[in-house]
């Protein structure tokens, strides 16, 4: 049967609810839900991971006895399965709920359909698809962790409007931030992080910038934003800001053949130091694009990407912002483990001499072309001096992170 304008309403609420619970869900899905009875609401919650009750039964458990013959409105499949709590498909059957709504089903294999399956066995109406896709997009990151174990990767990147990074370190302060785009742009970067778990650069990067790589959103979180630097023979400077900063949430790879006096030197100071596997040029030539095997000429063995991100989606990392120089954007950029990009490009020319954004086949006009679903927003620039102009934003997806091995297994209804 078609959803009617209530049951939109309804499920608009409960996707307000889950988008609430940024930084708070995760490494759980952001879910929020809705117990009604036409247009009376009787019970309302979301999902915060350090308070363990699931969206469903926090709106149960408000919605008491006038629980029994309502319509339960939930942005993700209640789930089937035992895990930190018992199954949400249970709570609502014994409930006595009259009809569930899921905005999408759950592309966790121990779920994937059998919560909608059971609800359904016991006699309750299922329905899913109501807002589907705003509900996807809110739990992206969770659907690419439970997939393939590894987190959602968005890279981003503030360009001049020809497309390049940063004027060469000869051009600029050593040792200091470069910043192309203004305040409003720069805010906005914030929530970018606030949204993820990890903020991923190059130590190149760090010897260049000297960034601190910090969430100052203000908005609440429930861990830290980790900082994760690649720096394979561990040349991050003992007095850079990210060290001195480092309160568990400062993390390197290296190679293993880092030297062990620089490590320890790094652990000393509280970061957390981790060697990981060497590609060669070859190996790392061979899993990336047709195209790069001439790359590998004359380069040295490099980090295993893949590897690292599989760490990563190990600690629970469900999301990270890529935020890094040429090098490391196009290696993970031709590794394809770029999800999704985020390009805001400021009204000011570096020209060809300065930083490109990555190598010549992944120039960001060429990039951007490759983008499904693409956003674009403006951002007023401040420039010193009184003059303004507009910051450009443009955002889309290169892989759907539901697509990849997301089958259904719904018991049979009966």
């Amino acid at each position: 049967m078609p959803f009617s304008a209530t049951d939109t309403a309804h499920m608009q609420r409960a996707l307000e609810l889950a988008k609430a619970t940024l930084g708070l869900a995760s490494p759980n899905p952001q879910v929020g839900c809705v117990l009604a009875h036409d247009n009376v609401l009787v019970g309302e919650g979301a999902h915060r991971y350090d308070l363990r009750d699931h969206a469903e039964v926090v709106a149960l458990k408000q919605a008491g006895e006038q629980a029994r013959g309502a319509t339960a409105y939930v942005t993700l499949e209640p789930c089937s399965h035992f895990g930190r709590t018992g199954p949400c498909a249970n709570a609502l059957i014994e409930a006595g709920v009259a009809r569930v709504i899921a905005a999408t089903l759950d592309p966790n294999p121990l779920v994937a359909g059998q919560g909608m399956s059971r609800i359904a066995n016991a006699g309750i109406i299922a329905e899913d698809g109501l807002l589907q896709t705003e509900a996807r997009v809110m739990n992206d990151a969770y659907a690419r962790h439970i997939l393939t174990g590894m987190p959602l990767v968005t890279l981003k990147s503030a360009l001049s409007v020809d497309g390049r990074l940063a004027p060469l370190p000869v051009q600029r302060a050593a040792n200091a931030p470069f910043w192309l785009t203004g305040t409003a742009a720069r805010e906005e970067v914030h929530r970018f992080r606030h949204a993820n778990d990890a903020i991923l650069t190059g130590v190149g990067t760090v010897l260049a910038d000297d960034p601190i790589l910090s969430d100052r959103s203000n908005l609440q979180r429930r861990r830290r934003l980790m900082r994760v630097v690649l720096d394979t023979q561990c040349r991050m400077p003992l007095n850079s800001r990210l060290v001195e900063s480092a309160n568990d949430d400062l993390l390197i790879f290296c190679a293993p053949t880092a030297a062990f006096d620089r490590q320890r030197a790094l652990r000393a100071r509280g970061v957390r130091v981790e060697p990981m596997p060497l590609l060669t040029p070859e190996e790392r030539a061979s899993s990336t694009t047709p195209a790069s095997p001439q790359r590998a000429q004359g380069r040295k063995p490099e980090l295993d990407l893949r590897a690292i991100l599989k760490r990563l989606g190990e600690m629970d990392m469900l999301s990270v912002l890529l935020e890094a120089g040429p090098g490391l954007n196009a290696s993970l950029l031709n590794a394809g483990l770029v999800d999704k990009v985020v390009l805001f490009f400021a009204e000011v020319e570096l020209g060809a001499g300065s930083i490109p954004f990555a190598d010549d086949a992944n120039n960001p006009f060429a990039l951007i072309e490759q983008l499904q679903n693409i956003d674009r927003c403006d951002f007023v620039h401040d420039a010193t001096g009184g003059a303004r102009g507009m910051d450009a934003c443009v955002r889309g997806t290169l892989h759907d992170p539901w697509a990849e091995n997301f089958t259904l297994t719904p018991l049979p209804v009966a």
